[in-house]
């Protein structure tokens, strides 16, 4: 099960999920409680050994400028929200980087066509809002004998919205998911990480 930890501050944070056995780290780069400017995401970036996946997280940004803050901080990865073309994948590429793109579980069947990038996020109706969903609704709906929702054209897919240590086993098996994503099911409150929380859906993803 590949794990991403999402929204990442503080030194302690990225060291707890990268030894707990996260196999990605998130820093969002976007206004939002868990922003970090792409001077910290940098300096965050020096906790992270060579393999694991930092990923630099927007929303509503052009590609452009998504792009240029996320080579600022020294990242590799950028995940992009909100209603995105195959350009903007192919303008993320064209920069060397890779490429989650997050789609909401309520958008039209086309949303989750192939424009090209290397994991697809399916996250709740809400993204951000910590509440749990349908899990198997993608399954039911999306999901094929490949294991990545119908007509994505990818493998690789990442469950989120509303996850924590003691649902991403099930939740991770009704939807039938290459992978999972958390980051308030982590939080002490909002935008604070819990360390402990960390390392328990870490564990609890990974068995």
């Amino acid at each position: 099960m590949f794990v991403k930890v999402c929204g990442l501050s503080t030194p302690e944070s990225v060291r707890a999920a990268v030894e707990a056995g996260a196999d990605a780290v998130g820093f969002v780069l976007t206004p939002s409680p868990r922003e970090v400017s792409t001077e910290l995401a940098g300096t965050l970036m020096l906790e992270v050994p060579k393999g694991i996946a930092a990923v630099g997280v927007f929303r509503h940004e052009t590609a452009a400028d998504a792009v240029k803050a996320t080579l600022e901080a020294g990242l590799e990865w950028i995940q992009l929200h909100g209603e995105r073309t195959a350009e903007d994948v192919k303008t993320a590429h064209d920069a060397g980087l890779k490429v989650i793109r997050a789609v909401a579980i309520g958008a039209p069947d086309e949303a989750f066509g192939n424009l090209g990038e290397d994991i697809i996020l399916v996250d709740a109706a809400v993204p951000g809002s910590g509440e749990a969903w349908d899990y198997a609704s993608v399954k039911e709906r999306w999901a094929d004998d490949g294991g990545a929702p119908a007509g994505a054209g990818v493998r690789h897919w990442l469950l989120a919205g509303g996850l924590d240590a003691g649902n991403v086993s099930g939740a991770a098996a009704a939807a039938g998911a290459w992978g999972v994503d958390v980051s308030s099911g982590v939080e002490s409150s909002r935008g604070v990480k819990d360390l402990a929380k960390i390392t328990a859906f870490v564990t609890a993803a990974k068995h």
